[in-house]
């Protein structure tokens, strides 16, 4: 069977997710009947929460490369940049 990626809308943010032709694929190895109904980051909230796991704290800062709004689970320094996950990536290599 020839899986497509689909969108899905999550239940609890109401964001909309890819659910990926992968993903579909192993859905139907585990012999899973239903299509998940939560995007990842809700679902990893959600499993934190059941597990007992404190929520880390975020704090929300302005890249000093590209200038978007991202969160960082740290207290920034304002001695030292802070980047965005895409920025923070290509300072890496």
């Amino acid at each position: 069977m020839e899986f497509q990626d689909k969108t899905l809308k999550c239940k609890d943010c109401g964001n909309d997710f890819i659910f990926s032709a992968g993903e579909q694929a192993f859905y139907q190895e585990k012999g899973f009947e239903n299509e998940p109904v939560r995007c990842r980051d809700c679902r990893d909230k959600r499993r934190r929460q059941r597990d007992g796991v404190a929520q880390r704290e975020l704090f929300t800062v302005v890249c000093a490369d590209c200038g978007k709004e991202t969160q960082v689970p740290f207290q920034p320094k304002d001695d030292r940049p802070v980047y965005c996950r895409d920025c923070f990536s290509n300072h890496r290599r």
